[in-house]
Formats: structure tokens, C-alpha cells, sequence
């Protein structure tokens, strides 16, 4: 039986991040993944680099991880692209709620302001008529999630790792993990499984959300910046059944990627066709161009959520040297490195960054 310092189970962005993070401080790491590396939840994330500032534990998170992003804008595996993110005002109740929200975002030391309907359209011409104005993150950026998995396996591999490919951790043990194959792996255990994270410990409550996206052909130029309406929080932290919102992005292939929809509690990748009609439809809304142009593909995929929308991320309670990082839904690629940071703090008893009690598996017990 094989004995590491950590033995990482999943390697999506999250435990990609975390084995990379353990690697480098010199742990022996073991990462197990039984499908493709940034498969899951990661193949179908936006790969939008975006502050969340609706919690004040989930803009903290997002602030410290897009800080610790900045380190990967010129490499070329993360195709990095520093577009800024557009929130766009439909009216002026919207626009009334900027200041508040830019003052939020300012006050954790992020980049923000208003801008009016006539930059709007300077910016982004091809929005309906009619809109308010908005709030441009100029700072903020999109990667593609795949790929930066990968180099983060990459990377940590480099430094030591040992990955289990197409290996499944089939059962918790006090000193380490029993694989699918009958084989023992020794040690302290992080589990990054996401939506597979009741199989390993079912006493951290985890619902599947069902997210569908389009990418279209290539159109370069047409959309410049991140688009998002100011409403995108009330879907992406709402408990409706099924959600909507406008969220386009251009990729720096020049295609652009259609989002967002939500659907709680399924269970299979099947599109769901009415959804995707009611997401198209919201888009179109806001960018009338785009019934114009071609869509070459439609996938879903599903986000881990837990109940009240935060991360787990440290110790599990009750449970010696296991360890936790999931739940992350939406906000898995933003938080990966700031997850993956605060996870080492934690493990080598060294002060962190942020407060991390609001994360605490601790707090489902409670």
C-alpha cells in the first residue's frame, strides 16, 4: 500500500488546483481521476474570471482567487483573455443598484465603475436599444477551464505527483482510500468530486444544477467584453426549479458562448430542450444579432450547489484526515486557486488569507 502526504480524488479545476498547490509545497500528492482530467462540471464551466459580490464570503473567495489568476494571463494553455466584464442595466432601477454594488467590489480592492447608456453602446454596439447603462470590471477576464486542468496536473505531476488515471475511489478508510481496482492508497484525503461528493461523504448534502451552452461559429469582434445582466445573481443564487439568464462571451477563437440556464436536481446531460428555447430567447433579448448567427454545438453539464450556495472547503468533521473542496457551483473556475490556497493553509496549520469559517464543513453539522 502507497503512502502520500495527500491523496487528491478529482481532478477538475478545483483538485486540479489543490494537487498542483500540494505539489508545490513539496507534499507527495496522489491524484485520482477515473475520467478525462477537467472533465465534469470544468468541460462545461464558461470559464468566466468574475467577482461575485451578492455574499460577502463568496466575493471574498472570488477577490482573493482572481488576485492569485493574474499569475497565469500570459500562458498559453489557460488562453487567457482579459475581455472586462459588462453588466448590463435594462433601466434606471437597475442603474440605481450599481453604486452599492460598486462600492462592494471596490471595497475588496477590485476594479469597477458605472458607465452610461452612450459608452455602453461605444462598447458594445450591438445590444438593443433602450438600455440604461451598465457597470463595466475592466480587470476581469475569461479562461478555458479544460486545459488549465490540465496544466495544473500537469504542473503538480512535474513536481512529484503520482495520478491514478481512470482510477475511481470507491471507499473512504481512516488512513487513506480503497480504489475500484482493490488497490490501497495511504494518507490524508481531499475530496474534489463535485456532484459525486454524497458517494464519498454522504453527509455533506449536495444538489446537481443543470447549466445548457451554445457556441456559435466564428464572429470576431462582434462582442467585445463578458455580457451579463445585472439580474444574472437572482438566477444564478435563486431556488427556482429552472432559471435563465443573458450571459454571452467571446472566446479569443472569435466564437461566442451562450449561457446561462439552471435546472435543479437532474440527474442526466440530455439538452433540455424548453430551456435551452427560453436561455436562447433571453439572449436574443439583449442581442438581437445572435438569431443570426450559427451554432456549431449544445452541451450541458452539472454544477455542484450546496444548500446555501458557499464552497465546502476544509476539515470534515468527525472524519480524521479527510478533507473537502466541492460545491463551488458556478464559481468553481473563479475560486479554484483561492480554494486550492486557503485548502494548504489550513492542512500546514499556517494563517489564511481570508476568513475561513464561512466555508467550514463544520457549518452543515451545525
Amino acid at each position: 500500500m502507497k503512502t502520500y502526504d495527500l491523496i487528491v480524488i478529482g481532478a477538475g479545476i478545483v483538485g486540479a488546483a489543490c494537487a498542483e498547490a500540494a505539489a508545490s509545497e513539496g507534499l507527495r500528492v496522489a491524484i485520482v481521476e477515473p475520467g478525462p482530467i477537467g472533465g465534469g462540471s470544468t468541460a462545461a464551466a464558461m470559464g468566466h474570471l468574475v467577482a461575485m459580490d451578492d455574499d460577502p464570503a463568496e466575493l471574498a473567495l472570488s477577490a482573493y482567487s482572481l488576485r492569485l489568476w493574474d499569475s497565469y494571463c500570459e500562458l498559453a494553455e489557460a488562453e487567457f483573455s482579459r475581455c472586462g466584464t459588462l453588466w448590463v442595466a435594462r433601466n434606471d432601477l437597475e442603474m440605481a443598484r450599481l453604486p452599492a454594488k460598486i462600492a462592494r467590489l471596490q471595497a475588496a480592492g477590485l476594479q469597477a465603475r458605472a458607465v452610461d447608456a452612450q459608452e455602453l453602446y461605444l462598447r458594445e454596439p450591438e445590444l438593443v436599444p433602450g438600455l440604461a447603462g451598465g457597470m463595466l470590471a475592466p480587470a476581469e477576464a475569461v479562461v478555458y477551464p479544460p486545459r488549465m486542468a490540465r496544466h495544473l496536473v500537469a504542473r503538480a505531476c512535474a513536481n512529484g505527483a503520482q495520478l491514478f488515471a481512470g482510477r475511481r475511489a470507491v471507499a473512504l478508510a481512516g488512513d487513506g482510500v480503497g480504489l475500484d481496482d482493490g488497490s490501497r492508497l495511504s494518507g490524508p484525503v481531499l475530496v474534489a468530486t463535485g456532484c459525486a461528493l454524497p458517494q464519498l461523504l454522504p453527509e455533506l448534502p449536495m444538489r446537481s444544477r443543470k447549466g445548457q451552452l451554445v457556441i456559435t461559429d466564428r464572429y470576431p469582434a462582434l462582442v467585445r467584453h463578458q455580457l451579463l445582466e445585472l439580474g444574472y445573481a437572482d438566477s444564478a443564487h435563486g431556488d427556482a426549479d429552472s432559471s435563465v439568464a443573458f450571459n454571452v462571451q467571446p472566446r479569443p477563437t472569435g466564437q461566442l458562448l451562450i449561457g446561462s440556464s439552471r435546472e435543479f436536481d437532474a440527474t442526466d446531460r440530455a439538452v433540455s430542450g424548453p430551456l435551452l428555447r427560453r436561455m436562447l430567447e433571453r439572449a436574443f433579448a439583449f442581442l438581437p444579432m445572435l438569431r443570426d448567427l450559427q451554432a456549431i454545438r449544445v452541451w450541458t453539464g452539472l454544477r455542484p450547489a450546496t444548500p446555501d450556495g458557499r464552497p465546502y472547503l476544509g476539515a470534515v468533521p468527525e472524519r480524521g484526515n479527510v478533507w473537502v473542496a466541492a460545491g463551488h457551483e458556478g464559481l468553481g473556475v473563479t475560486t479554484a486557486l483561492g480554494s486550492a490556497r486557503l485548502l494548504m493553509d489550513l492542512m500546514l496549520g499556517r494563517a489564511t488569507a481570508i476568513e475561513p469559517a464561512p466555508y467550514a464543513p463544520a457549518r452543515v453539522a451545525a
